[in-house]
């Protein structure tokens, strides 16, 4: 499998840039529809948006013999969504991404046991690092810290095991098949709890239901196409660049305040992905 760290790091970054305006979007539809019907809309949307590419690729592109791990795929990411879409509802924007922070801390372990993949001791500084200043932002054993977070660790467990998968078939199979049929399943499941919590969006919302779809597939296909090319363990930590987008984010629109404590985290999440980027570029320029 290729592993180039560099690449696979600026894909995690702008995928979760378009994913944090994604999200910002969710929060705002959540105060009128629920979350049922969101994550339906995300993903029937979001499938939508890639038919251009799809077609542009041609039929070939969608021939599989991993279907069984797309199914896998598609059910652990539909199951974290779900979490996920249910926190940023109910949690600051800013907060509700930082809960997601704790994905990294499971991919290594998961593709370790799964795919073999050995963690180097500077990503385990990155790691440790990182979780530090989550821990800061999340502030846990306080009177601010919500219980709520707990389902979005949860769900950082699952698309941690999603994101494993992906690196399991990306030796075989190209981002547009990963996250088309992951759309096409996501879709279809997600259709499911539809029937005792359907209601129609209004005109003004749709949209924002457009635009969540398409800020979530370019999301996805960025963040596919990192853990195709470079090793879950050591890109991990790059995910924490999210709490930057979603802070900003919080502040402009719902005027969330950034604690001392989350200025302090927010430092030790970006000294751990530099951490762990310095060697990989070093590495490259001698080669």
């Amino acid at each position: 499998m290729p592993n180039n760290v560099l690449q696979g790091a600026l894909f995690i970054l702008l995928g979760e840039a378009l994913l944090a305006i994604m999200g910002a979007i969710i929060k705002h539809l959540s105060v009128e529809l629920p979350t049922e019907v969101i994550v339906f809309y995300r993903n029937l949307f979001g499938l939508i948006m890639l038919i251009p590419i799809v077609l542009h690729h041609g039929p070939h592109i969608l021939k599989t013999q991993k279907m069984h791990l797309h199914l896998l795929r598609a059910t652990v990411g539909l199951s974290a969504m779900y979490g996920f879409f249910y926190v940023l509802a109910n949690m600051p924007l800013a907060e509700a991404f930082l809960v997601k922070l704790t994905s990294p801390l499971f991919m290594p372990i998961l593709a370790a046991l799964w795919l073999g993949e050995v963690i180097k001791g500077r990503t385990f500084w990155a790691i440790g690092i990182g979780f530090l200043g989550v821990i800061f932002i999340l502030r846990p054993g306080t009177d601010t810290f919500a219980p709520i977070a707990l389902i979005g660790i949860g769900a950082a467990v699952l698309a941690s095991a999603a994101k494993v998968t992906i690196r399991k078939m990306g030796s075989t199979e190209p981002s547009v098949r990963i996250v088309f049929y992951f759309g096409v399943i996501s879709s279809l499941l997600s259709a499911i709890p539809l029937i005792w919590s359907w209601q129609w969006p209004a005109m003004h919302h749709w949209p924002w239901i457009a635009l969540m779809g398409l800020m979530g597939t370019l999301g996805q296909l960025a963040l596919t196409r990192a853990y195709r090319i470079a090793n879950p363990g050591q890109i991990g930590p790059y995910v924490y660049s999210s709490v930057v987008y979603g802070a900003t984010l919080g502040w402009i629109i719902w005027g969330e305040s950034l604690l001392l404590t989350t200025i302090i985290g927010s430092a030790l999440i970006i000294l751990a992905g530099i951490w762990n980027l310095k060697p990989a570029a070093k590495k490259a320029i001698k080669n």
